[in-house]
């Protein structure tokens, strides 16, 4: 099946043109649409909507399952329309409502730490799967396309965003939209884990939103014990690229540091790390990692944590140390699905 909300506005009113419709009828689909209505639930002909029931499908992504955490963190259970399944999380701040959303069903990057790589990469969402993690969550929280219940959004669920280049970018530019539910690219994060050539592309996108890079590491040794992808891209390469970006956009980046024990969170390894990033102009998120019991990686301790982090600041990093969210729940991406697909029985 296709997927309507892949289309934008303009060619939604190509196609009900095709299908002999006066062009008020794309309007009126695109704005049910970006309610997180079905295709059966909008107001248009029953012939135009057989027509595309015919071709697009009317539930392209379902909230199976929702779980709540203790610090009202909101982990969903997705489920696509050709049964795949991918999750998300939606975290409360005092700014907002931040929702992170998934890319590709699992991933091929191969991190040790993560949950999302244990399968492997089943296939890539298309832009309007991606967008519909939204608009399924904005509804199902109350939310309408003037008082959003999401009012941010992450790309650091399962998947390499920059993997699967062509449907995210295509789906940054149905987000931000006018007319749509129009979250600001200011508002948004993509996460890599440092495709060289796709971060020094994006660049030239002209969409400026918040760009962090999975580093874990100061050396690129270090960096591919962990990640496989370090054996294709240097630190130094990512760091150009970074550069390049900046020149760019204007914005800053952000680089997530996951703190395993025994494997680089030390203070030497904070040094390093200072050293590494002294004079640029980033933000080192630092993650107490959560734990995938499948992986024989560990956390620190917090008093651990915030030791690293005041090491860099002496330094004169910026860092912060990531408040834990949704622990309880499978909170780090790619717990929920495997955890649900083991249980049912399947492979991850």
């Amino acid at each position: 099946m296709k997927i309507l909300q892949d289309l934008s506005p303009q060619e939604l009113t190509a196609l009900v043109e095709e299908y002999g419709e006066p062009p008020f009828r794309a309007r009126q689909l695109y704005e049910g649409l970006m309610q997180g209505k079905t295709i059966s639930e909008i107001p248009v002909s029953a012939s135009l909507r057989q027509a595309l029931l015919d071709t697009y499908a009317d539930v392209p992504v379902r909230i199976k399952e929702t779980f709540v955490s203790r610090d009202g963190t909101k982990k969903f259970l997705f489920e696509l329309w050709d049964g795949n399944l991918i999750e998300g999380v939606l975290m409360r701040y005092r700014y907002g409502n931040t929702q992170c959303v998934s890319t590709q069903v699992g991933c091929r990057m191969g991190c040790k730490f993560c949950a999302s790589t244990l399968g492997g990469r089943v296939r890539d969402l298309t832009a309007g799967e991606i967008l519909c993690e939204v608009l399924a969550v904005n509804r199902a929280e109350g939310g309408t396309l003037k008082r959003r219940a999401v009012t941010n959004v992450v790309l650091m669920g399962s998947g390499e965003p920059f993997d699967n280049y062509d449907n995210v970018v295509r789906f940054l530019r149905n987000l931000t939209r006018e007319g749509g539910i129009c979250i600001s690219a200011r508002n948004v994060s993509l996460s890599t884990c440092g495709i060289v050539p796709a971060m020094k592309r994006f660049a030239q996108e002209e969409i400026p939103l918040n760009l962090t890079v999975s580093l874990h590491a100061a050396t690129d040794a270090e960096r591919a014990r962990i990640m496989p992808v370090a054996n294709k891209y240097t630190i130094a390469e990512i760091l150009e690229a970074c550069d390049v970006y900046f020149r760019a956009t204007g914005r800053r980046y952000i680089f997530e540091y996951s703190l395993i024990a025994g494997e680089n969170a030390d203070e030497a390894h904070a040094l390093a790390l200072a050293a590494l990033l002294k004079g640029k102009p980033c933000h080192v998120n630092l993650i107490r990692l959560n734990e995938v019991k499948e992986r024989d990686l560990k956390g620190v301790s917090e008093k651990d944590a915030y030791r690293f982090l005041g090491t860099l600041e002496r330094q004169g990093i910026s860092a912060t140390v990531r408040r834990s969210m949704g622990a309880d729940v499978g909170g780090a991406c790619g717990q929920l699905r495997a955890g649900y697909l083991k249980r049912k029985g399947g492979t991850v």
